[in-house]
C-alpha cells in the first residue's frame, strides 16, 4: 500500500469527533484561539451535520437548570443535579465533574435558541419543561443545527480553521521524545485511498461511545439497528487505552428501555403524556417488586427511581414470564375522555397529543413511525411494546463508561489528583490528551446539551494547555509513520494477497472478515459478560472465559482482510470494539457487586455492598501487554 499518498496536517488544537461534544469544543477553541493565532482542525469520521446520537434528531433536550443566570429556591440548582445523577448511577459519580456541567449547561441551551433551534415555550413564555431536567424541542435539524454553529466557528478563524470529514482515525500518536505525550493521531479516508497524519500541540478525542460490542437485538435484515448511532465503535475509549490512559466504570453500560424493534425512546411518554405501562397481563411491573428492589437500598429509594432499578424491575417482571412489556398510548385518551367534559376541548385536546406523538418520533427516530405502519397500527388505540433493549456504552446517557479525567481546579476533591502528570480540567491520565461527552466516564446524565457544554469547557482548557506550551513541536518519525501506515492498510493487503485462495472470497482460512470478527466478538460478549443472552446475567467463571476467548480476537485481529474502505472502516470499528469489550469484561470480573442491577448483575454477587463502593479503573500497559486495574474512591463533594 505504498503507493497511498500522506497527508500531513499539522495543527495546534486536534479535535477528533464531531457529534455534540466535538461541535461544541470547535465553537469553544475557536473562540480563544483566535487571539492566540491558534490552528484548530476537526476531525470527523462522516459529515458533522448528522453524526453522533443526535443525528437523527431528538425530541427534547435532557438537561436544563434554568438557572437563568441566578440561583433560587424554585430553581433546579447544580447541586441538586448532582445529587441527581448520584443516586440515579446507585451512589458512584464523579460529582466534581457533574456539578461542573451543571453550572455550564445552560449557556449552551441558551445558544441552541441563539442559533435558531425551536424550543418549546409555554403560556408565559417560559421553557416548556417534561420533567425535571428536560425541555421540549422541535428537534429534526437540531444537529445540523449546532453543527452549523461549528462550522462558522471554523470558518472565522480563516486558515487557521479547518474541519475534515470522511477520516477514520485509528491510531493515537505518542510523542518519541515524551513518551507519555499525546501529540497527534493517523487515520485514512472512507473515500478515496488517502493516508492522515495530524500532528498537534493538544489532542481532544470525543469520537464517541460504543453500540454492537454486544450482540443487538436486531439480526438478519435488521442488523445494525441499535439505539444510538449504530456504528459508534468505541475509538474514544480504545484510543485512550493504547495511549496509556486511565478509564473508569467499563462495566456500567446502559441497557435502554426502548419502544421494541424501533429502539425509540419512551422518556416523552412516560414524562410528558404519563402514558400507563403494563406487562403483558395488564398488571404493574413499576413499583411491583419491592421485596427485591429493596436490597438496593437506599438508592432503590431515591426519587425519581434509580434507572438501573426500574430496568431491574422489568427483569424480574421478564423472568416471571409476564411478558410483552406495554405502553398504553391509546390509555392517553381514555383518560383525556374521562378528565374533559368539554367536547371541543376535547377534540383539541387529542389533537395536540396525536401531533405532539407524532413529532416525538419524526424528530428523532423516525423508525418508529415505520413500525407504526407496517404493523398497522394507530397509537390512539392500540398500546405499543416495550422492550429492555441491548447493552451500550455511553457516558453522556444513563450510563457511566469513559476516561477518567481531571476535574476543575476549584472542585476536583485532593484524593483524585494524583493521577494526573498535569493539571488542566477534562485532561485524561495522558498528558497533551483531553476528552468530554462520552469519552468522560462516571459523569452520566450529561445528554446532548451537557456534552455539548462540557466539549466547550474541555475546548477552552485544551486550549490554554496548548498555549502553556506554545513552543512545543510534535516529534514522530518516519519510521513510525510509516510502520502505522502498514498497520492500518494491512486488511486490504491481506485481502489482495489471499482472497484467490478461495472461490468464495468470504471463506478463507487466511483471514476473518469484518463482520466475522464482530460477530465473534459479541457471541462472547452476550453469553458470559451479560448481554440480554443471559438476561444481563453473569459471574466470575463466566467472565474468565470470556476473557479467554477474547484472547483469540486479540490474536485473530491482525487477521482481518477488507476489500474496500468501507471494509477497511469496519474492521478498524470491530478491533475499536475489541478492546472495549476486554475493558469491560476486567472491570465486571474485578467489581464483586451487583451495584447496577438492571445493566448487569452477578449471579455470584446478587447485591449492592457499600464496602465496594469505589470507582473500578482500568489501564492496559503496552510495554508489557498488562492489564492493570485501579480502585480509586469515591468523594463526595456535595
Amino acid at each position: 500500500m505504498s503507493d497511498i499518498p500522506t497527508e500531513v496536517v499539522e495543527t495546534d488544537v486536534l479535535i477528533l469527533g464531531g457529534g455534540m461534544a466535538g461541535c461544541g469544543a470547535a465553537v469553544e477553541a475557536a473562540y480563544w484561539a483566535k487571539a492566540l493565532g491558534m490552528k484548530v482542525t476537526l476531525v470527523e469520521k462522516a459529515a458533522i451535520d448528522r453524526s453522533g446520537p443526535v443525528a437523527m434528531g431528538l425530541s427534547a433536550i435532557n438537561t436544563y437548570m434554568g438557572l437563568d443566570g441566578k440561583v433560587t429556591q424554585n430553581q433546579s440548582t447544580p447541586a441538586r443535579y448532582a445529587e441527581y445523577v448520584t443516586n440515579d448511577q446507585m451512589g458512584l459519580a464523579r460529582q466534581d465533574l457533574v456539578f461542573d456541567v451543571g453550572r455550564h449547561v445552560d449557556s449552551s441551551v441558551k445558544l441552541f435558541e441563539k442559533w435558531g433551534l425551536p424550543i418549546w415555550k409555554d403560556e408565559a413564555g417560559n421553557f416548556k419543561k417534561s420533567g425535571e431536567w428536560q425541555v421540549m424541542i422541535s428537534g429534526e435539524s437540531y444537529k445540523i443545527i449546532v453543527a452549523e454553529a461549528a462550522k462558522n466557528a471554523l470558518g472565522s478563524l480563516g486558515d487557521k480553521g479547518q474541519l475534515i470529514e470522511r477520516v477514520y482515525i485509528t491510531h493515537l500518536l505518542k510523542d518519541e521524545k515524551e513518551p507519555d505525550r499525546v501529540c497527534g493521531a493517523v487515520g485514512f479516508s472512507v473515500r478515496e485511498d488517502k493516508f492522515y497524519v495530524f500532528k498537534g500541540k493538544v489532542v481532544i478525542c470525543i469520537l464517541g461511545g460504543a453500540v454492537h460490542v454486544f450482540r443487538p437485538r436486531s439480526q438478519g435484515e435488521g442488523f445494525g439497528r441499535s439505539w444510538m448511532p449504530p456504528w459508534l465503535g468505541g475509538s474514544t475509549y480504545a484510543l485512550t487505552l493504547q495511549a496509556g490512559g486511565e478509564l473508569t466504570q467499563m462495566d456500567v453500560t446502559f441497557v435502554p428501555p426502548r419502544f421494541k424493534d424501533s429502539y425509540g425512546p419512551v422518556g416523552t411518554f412516560f414524562l410528558l403524556f404519563k402514558t400507563p405501562a403494563t406487562n403483558a397481563y395488564d398488571g404493574p411491573y413499576v413499583g411491583a417488586y419491592d421485596s427485591e428492589t429493596s436490597k438496593w437500598a437506599p438508592y432503590a429509594k431515591a426519587k425519581p427511581c434509580p434507572t438501573p432499578v426500574r430496568n431491574y424491575e422489568m427483569i424480574l417482571c421478564t423472568k416471571e414470564g409476564k411478558t410483552p412489556f406495554l405502553m398504553h398510548t391509546n390509555r392517553v385518551v381514555e383518560r383525556y375522555q374521562k378528565e374533559i367534559t368539554d367536547a371541543k376541548e376535547l377534540k383539541k385536546k387529542i389533537k395536540e397529543y396525536e401531533s405532539e406523538a407524532w413529532e416525538d418520533f419524526l424528530d428523532m427516530t423516525i423508525a418508529g413511525a415505520t413500525n407504526w405502519a407496517a404493523h398497522n397500527i394507530d397509537p390512539l388505540e392500540k398500546p405499543m411494546e416495550l422492550q429492555l433493549s441491548d447493552s451500550v456504552f455511553i457516558g453522556s446517557h444513563a450510563s457511566s463508561t469513559g476516561a477518567w479525567v481531571c476535574g476543575a481546579e476549584d472542585l476536583m476533591p485532593a484524593e483524585y489528583k494524583d493521577a494526573f502528570p498535569v493539571k488542566y480540567n477534562l485532561m485524561t491520565t495522558v498528558k497533551g490528551l483531553f476528552t468530554s461527552g462520552c469519552g468522560v466516564g462516571a459523569c452520566a446524565h450529561k445528554f446532548s446539551s451537557g456534552s455539548h457544554a462540557q466539549g466547550r469547557i474541555c475546548a477552552k482548557s485544551a486550549v490554554r494547555f496548548a498555549n502553556d506550551n506554545k513552543d512545543y513541536t510534535p516529534t514522530v518519525s518516519d519510521a513510525t509513520i510509516n510502520k502505522l501506515k502498514e498497520i492500518v492498510f494491512r486488511p486490504l493487503a491481506l485481502y489482495k494477497e489471499k482472497c484467490a485462495f478461495t472461490t468464495s472470497a468470504d471463506v478463507n482460512p487466511n483471514y476473518i472478515s469484518p463482520n466475522g470478527f464482530l460477530f465473534r466478538l459479541q457471541k462472547i460478549m452476550g453469553e458470559y459478560a451479560g448481554g440480554w443472552e443471559t438476561l444481563y446475567g453473569t459471574n466470575d467463571k463466566m467472565l474468565e472465559t470470556a476473557i479467554w476467548k477474547l484472547s483469540f480476537c486479540g490474536e485473530d485481529a491482525e487477521k482481518i482482510a477488507a476489500k474496500n474502505l468501507h471494509e477497511l472502516m469496519r474492521a478498524w470499528e470491530a478491533i475499536h470494539r475489541y478492546w472495549v469489550g476486554e475493558a469491560c469484561v476486567r472491570t465486571r470480573l474485578a467489581r464483586k457487586e451487583s451495584r447496577w442491577p438492571g445493566y448487569y448483575y452477578k449471579f455470584d454477587y446478587l447485591k449492592l455492598d457499600e464496602g465496594q463502593k469505589h470507582f473500578v479503573n482500568l489501564k492496559y500497559e503496552a510495554d508489557k501487554k498488562e492489564w492493570k486495574v485501579i480502585e480509586r474512591p469515591m468523594v463526595p463533594i456535595v
